[in-house]
Order: C-alpha cells, then sequence, then structure tokens
C-alpha cells in the first residue's frame, strides 16, 4: 500500500534543523557578504614596500625639519643673546638718565638758595662787600656752565636710551618669531615621527621580519658599491703614484697629470689629514650614542651635530646646520672623497655624514638608531648630494 506522507524538502540541517533550498541560499550569500566585508580593508592596505616607502619618507622630512629646527635654534639663541645685551644697556643708560635727573635737581635746588634768580642790582645790596659780590658772580658762572653740560648730557642720554629701547624692541619681536618658527619645525619633526612609528607599529611580525629582510638587502647592495668605489680610489692611487715614480725617474712626459681635473685628488697627508684623522677619531669614539633631533652631544647627536662636532675636535669650526655646512669648504666628486670629507644627502640637504674611505661614513642615520658606520649609498647613489672638503 503506497504511503500517504509526503516527502521531506531537500536542504541542509543548521544546528539539527533541516532549512530549505531558498533559505540555504540566503545564508550562504550572507556569509559571502561577510567575507567580502572583511576582506575589503585588506585589499586596501598599503603593500609592504609602501609602508617602507612612506616610513622612509617620515624620516626624511622629519630630517629636513631637524635642520630646520636647528636653525631657528640657533638664531632663537643669538636674538635672545642680543635682546639681553640691548635691555642691559637700556638699563645702565636709564640709570645714567636718572643720574642726570637728580643732577639737575640738585642745580636747581643750589640756584634757588643763592638766589640765581635775583637781580644783580638785589644781589650787590645783599652782598656784604663788593668781594662777596664778585665771588658770588663767580660762583653762578661755574653752575650755569655745569648745569648746561648736565643739560646736554641729559638731552643725550635721553635720545640714546630711546634708540636703544626702540632697538630692544625690534629685538624682541624679530625674538618672537624665531621662536614661534621654533616652535613650527618641532612640531612638525615630532608629527612626522608619531606618523612613521604608528606605521610601524600596525605591521605584523612576519611584516616585520620581511621589511628587515629588505632593510638587509638593501644594506648588502650598498655595501657592494662601496667596495666598488673603494676599488676604484685605490686604482686611482696607485695611479697616481706610478705617475710619480715615472716622473721622478724621467721618464714620465711632462706635464703628465697626476689625477683627475685641474689638480686631481689630495691625499690627507697633503691637505687636512692631521685635521680629518682628529675628525674621525672622534665621530668614531661616538659610534652607538642615540639619534636624537636638535642634539649636539655629547650623550647624543643629530647628523648636522654630530659633523660639527666631530670637526671642532679638530680644531675646525663648522656651521650648525647642514645647508650651511655644504658650503662650509670645497665641492669634490664622489670618486675623490677622501677621509674627512663631508657627505651630504638629498635635494634638500637634509643629512650629513663623515666620510672614512672605502665608500664608508659615520653618520647619525635617524631617530630610533644610533651613530654609526654605514656605506655612503645605504640610501642608493642618487641620494647623494654632494661631498665637500671642509676648509
Amino acid at each position: 500500500m503506497a504511503s500517504h506522507r509526503k516527502s521531506r524538502p531537500t536542504g541542509v540541517r543548521v544546528a539539527g534543523i533541516r532549512t530549505p533550498a531558498l533559505a540555504t541560499a540566503a545564508l550562504t550569500s550572507v556569509a559571502l557578504l561577510s567575507q567580502t566585508a572583511h576582506a575589503t580593508p585588506s585589499d586596501d592596505r598599503p603593500t609592504l614596500e609602501e609602508v617602507q616607502k612612506k616610513v622612509d619618507d617620515l624620516y626624511r622630512q622629519a630630517g629636513s625639519a631637524t635642520e630646520k629646527y636647528n636653525a631657528a635654534k640657533e638664531k632663537t639663541s643669538k636674538q635672545r643673546k642680543k635682546v639681553d645685551g640691548l635691555l642691559d644697556d637700556v638699563a645702565r643708560r636709564t640709570q645714567k638718565l636718572n643720574d642726570a635727573r637728580d643732577e639737575l635737581g640738585s642745580f636747581a635746588s643750589a640756584q634757588y638758595r643763592t638766589g640765581a634768580s635775583v637781580p644783580e642790582t638785589a644781589t650787590l645790596l645783599l652782598a656784604d662787600s663788593p668781594q662777596d659780590y664778585f665771588d658770588q658772580n663767580q660762583l653762578m658762572d661755574r653752575l650755569t656752565g655745569r648745569q648746561k653740560s648736565v643739560v646736554d648730557d641729559y638731552v643725550t642720554q635721553q635720545s640714546e636710551t630711546m634708540k636703544k629701547r626702540r632697538e630692544a624692541t625690534e629685538s624682541l619681536e624679530t625674538l618672537t618669531a624665531s621662536q614661534n618658527d621654533l616652535r613650527t619645525a618641532k612640531a612638525t619633526v615630532q608629527k612626522k615621527l608619531a606618523t612613521a612609528r604608528e606605521l610601524l607599529s600596525e605591521l605584523t611580525a612576519e611584516e616585520k621580519a620581511r621589511l628587515a629582510a629588505i632593510e638587509k638587502k638593501k644594506q648588502e647592495e650598498a655595501e657592494r658599491k662601496a667596495a666598488e668605489l673603494a676599488k676604484k680610489q685605490e686604482a686611482e692611487r696607485e695611479r697616481q703614484a706610478e705617475a710619480a715614480r715615472k716622473q721622478e725617474s724621467g721618464t714620465g712626459s711632462p706635464g703628465t697629470s697626476t689625477g683627475t681635473g685641474s689638480s686631481g685628488p689630495s691625499t690627507p697627508e697633503t691637505s687636512n689629514g692631521t685635521q680629518a684623522e682628529k675628525a674621525i677619531a672622534f665621530a668614531r669614539a661616538q659610534i652607538g650614542k642615540p639619534y636624537v633631533w636638535g642634539a649636539t652631544g655629547p650623550g647624543s647627536y643629530d647628523c648636522s651635530g654630530l659633523t660639527q662636532a666631530a670637526w671642532k675636535a679638530a680644531g675646525v669650526t663648522l656651521p650648525r646646520v647642514t645647508y650651511d655646512q655644504v658650503n662650509a669648504g670645497t665641492t669634490v666628486p664622489v670618486s675623490q672623497a677622501q677621509p674627512g670629507d663631508l657627505v651630504f644627502f638629498y635635494d634638500d640637504i637634509s643629512h650629513v655624514g663623515l666620510y672614512i674611505g672605502d665608500g664608508m661614513m659615520i653618520h647619525a642615520p635617524k631617530p630610533g638608531a644610533y651613530v654609526r658606520e654605514e656605506s655612503i649609498f645605504y640610501d642608493g647613489e642618487s641620494s647623494i648630494y654632494s661631498v665637500v672638503r671642509p676648509a
């Protein structure tokens, strides 16, 4: 006998309940939409290479802002000293002005006491004798001459004091502007560094490991280029030495050049060798100390603070900031760089290192890093702006 029970509709069991095919399709759509919603942010997330480029750009921008901060800080310091000097000068002149005013007051009292305003005839009558009258007139003549001198001095002091006060006011306004520039540059540096730290903090452990691997590969390439430069420089030195030997023995032709260019590269021994050695020795002693923007030592440095301190140890005064240091010597080609030379980076000249030979330098790289030896090609050959030999 045939069964009258209806067949069960096909579907899937969810939590012990069979669902119809339509419900199954709806659940599938919801699941797909949910997956898509979770996948979208991942698709929009920047690649690791993009993050690295963004972080590097932020550090470079922070470096540029740091040099602006250094310049504003130096200007503020000089302006503050000028203001202090002017205010001291105003105080001294004000005291002299007060002294002159007091002296004028004393003369006025003396005139009143001696009756200087009394007519001559009355004065004669008041005098006990012609000699008394003569003595009184002489005294008044002297008082009048002295009083005139005091009045002239008072007017001069008053004019000079007012002038110095105006100068002090103008210098205070300039100081205020410099302080505003200082605060702006400081805020810019802090903002760039905070953004860089935030980007790095969002990386997973795996991404950080990959980033470290990319950085290591980059350093290896930089060291390879440094080794190539060292070989070229060594070959050039040997060529020059051979040319010099031939010239001494008379086998060389007259006018043989001993270098590239008009005078050729000089060696540390023939230029500023002793000073360069002192600068390098100082820089080496700072290796391992932290980079701190705006710092000039002795416990920490930024890039230009380190090069300034190194050459100061050698008896040479360099300006504070990179875009002034770049003009503090003779520019030479990278191929002719010598130990002690300054290597500048980027179009905005926002970084500098101290060349130590063989394509290497000592520099304070960036926040979070320490003073170290590194290839001058650490950020690619195109990042090198110029090489300068300090005067």
